[in-house]
């Protein structure tokens, strides 16, 4: 994340131990927030930089060396929940790298008597279909002839570790307005939209994640967890339904419904792992909505328009070295 105006991690640990935030998420590792964390019991979900991925792949002792550096030192007193290599990466020119990386990561924390899962992060776009929830299957491009992803997942099952996925009903909202329903996507309606057999969708994010469940068992990873490690909603930058009020809208509903533990159709009252995007907006991102997620101001505090209700129970933190740069919230069971 790119922002010049953002507090040091220290500070940013303080505002979450004090709004009682549990889990957080550091998409580029980070000495400072590390130390920062010691001894808070807030989670962690972890990622190396991208460019190193290549060097991971090709040599096991850069992951030996990344897993001493920034995993080791901190282990008895960071709770780090997973590693994830790459973001969304699948598809693309990383895709080939992840699963020999993911083996030399987990490899390297074996090796230094640790468990802490290790998997990798996509976004819906990996799958092929997703409506209606029950005929979710990953794309041909996904799978790349089933050379990629299948073989991600089923070590994922192997391993017991989830896959995180990121999940933006906005992006498909904003893709079809005059076809989805805005209080689909915002939690608001007040009964079932979508039909889908003997089950009854009434909001695009349950929708979203049954449909990856779906994929998920097509491919053999019926038993691979879904957690949820980025959602939220622009409160400005021009494109249609950015707004204060939908932003604290979707945010809000979403905080409710993830301490509801109501489930999903697919799978009610079973828990979903929710991190949304993100603490402060990035100034230097971009004109647009890309800079204008966040749910704090840099000083920290919130306006009346934008506070929401059960903040500290959400929050993915985006943290780069050495300043915080973006984040999210997590819900605290």
């Amino acid at each position: 994340m790119l922002g010049d105006n953002l507090p040091s991690p220290s500070e940013v640990i303080s505002l979450c131990k004090s709004r009682n935030i549990s889990k957080l998420r550091m998409t580029r590792p980070s000495i400072p927030v590390l130390e920062a964390l010691r001894n808070t019991g807030i989670g962690v979900i972890l990622s190396p930089y991208k460019e190193e991925l290549l060097l991971f792949a090709l040599r096991r002792s850069a992951a030996v060396g990344w897993v001493e550096a920034y995993i080791v030192p901190f282990a008895s007193s960071v709770d780090f929940r997973y590693i994830s290599i790459g973001n969304e990466d699948i598809p693309g020119d990383n895709s080939m790298y992840i699963l020999t990386v993911i083996q030399n990561v987990a490899n390297a924390l074996r090796a230094a008597n640790l468990y802490i899962p290790v998997t990798t992060t996509v976004s819906m776009e990996v799958l092929g279909t997703s409506y209606k929830p029950s005929e979710g299957v990953f794309s041909d491009k996904a799978l790349e002839v089933t050379c990629v992803l299948e073989p991600i997942i089923y070590h994922l099952a192997l391993s017991k570790a989830p896959l995180l996925v990121n999940v933006y009903p906005y992006y498909a909202y904003v893709a079809e307005p005059d076809v989805i329903e805005l209080d689909y996507v915002l939690f608001t309606t007040r009964g079932v939209v979508v039909e889908d057999g003997n089950r009854g969708y009434s909001n695009m994010f349950d929708a979203m994640v049954d449909a990856m469940r779906t994929a998920l068992e097509r491919a053999g990873g019926a038993g691979v967890e879904v957690v949820v490690s980025e959602t939220g909603w622009p409160s400005f930058g021009g494109k249609i339904g950015a707004t204060i009020h939908n932003a604290k809208t979707y945010n809000n509903n979403l905080v409710k419904h993830v301490k509801s533990k109501i489930g999903t159709p697919k799978f009610p009252e079973k828990e979903i792992e929710v991190y949304l995007f993100s603490m402060f907006n990035e100034n230097l991102k971009p004109e647009g909505i890309k800079r204008n997620y966040g749910l704090f101001y840099a000083n920290m505090t919130e306006d009346d328009a934008r506070k929401m209700v059960g903040i500290a129970q959400l929050v993915e933190q985006r943290i780069e070295n050495p300043r915080v740069t973006s984040s999210n919230l997590v819900p605290d069971a």
